[in-house]
């Protein structure tokens, strides 16, 4: 998401295998004044949401390439766009899974049109003012592509685990900010490790010496003694 849209000019990004279904939403979205940018697969959602941008995802568990919980999970590591999934099943479970995951909404097939849009005006009502993050970070030396989850250093390649690029990509989006040991557990580790603050401990201390930083004198990532961790903004850095 670039600047802040009116409602009517929002551009939705629907993704679904079916042809139909893109069809009819593509028909519907523009019926309210929004633009529209169609993708059947995860892969291309992706590159998409990373090149264009969007204001609301559409999103349909089930695709031919990837599962539309890991299409999620890849679009929260660099953006927190709202997204609305869209499932043949009906089950409680399969809703709080994607609503865990990082879903704004869920909506079940076959659905209203009426219902589909008048929950995708609340959730555009209810969008932050502040932009994403941009889906690449490059400071001459530290390169990370949020979007395609690849980190290289001085040219290297970086061969980060999942949860230490998931540790990475949650500071660079909230590059300048404190995040607290708590926030820092569920977000990587779910709310039941609230409590395990060596997780992070550990966990900082591998990516540092990937990145190849100094807790005495960090270049990137910074301790807030009691607090959390902070990424440091350029403007900062020595």
């Amino acid at each position: 998401m670039t600047e802040t849209t009116p409602a009517t000019a929002a551009r939705i990004l629907v993704v679904d295998d079916e042809p139909q279904i893109r069809r009819f939403l593509d028909i519907s979205l523009r019926a309210q004044g929004w633009q529209v940018a169609l993708a059947e697969t995860g892969t291309q959602a992706l590159e998409v949401l990373a090149r264009d941008g969007a204001d609301l995802v559409v999103l349909d568990i089930g695709l031919p390439d990837m599962d539309g919980h890991a299409v999620l999970r890849a679009i929260r590591d660099w953006s927190q766009v709202p997204v609305v999934m869209l499932s043949v099943r009906s089950d409680e479970s399969g809703k709080v899974a994607a609503l865990d995951a990082g879903a704004n909404d869920y909506v079940t097939k076959p659905f209203g049109t009426q219902e589909l849009m008048a929950r995708v005006r609340a959730l555009l009502r209810q969008q932050t003012q502040a932009p994403d993050a941009p889906p690449v970070f490059d400071d001459g030396h530290l390169r990370v592509d949020l979007a395609r989850r690849e980190a290289s250093l001085d040219g290297a390649a970086l061969a980060l685990s999942r949860k230490e690029f998931a540790l990475l990509s949650l500071l660079l989006r909230n590059a300048g900010r404190v995040i607290t040991q708590p926030q820092l557990l569920r977000e990587i580790w779910g709310p039941t490790h609230t409590g395990d603050a060596h997780y992070v401990r550990i966990l900082v201390g591998k990516l540092r010496q990937k990145l190849g930083d100094d807790a005495a004198q960090p270049r990137y990532i910074a301790t807030e003694p009691g607090v959390g961790l902070r990424f440091i903004e350029a403007e900062r850095r020595a």
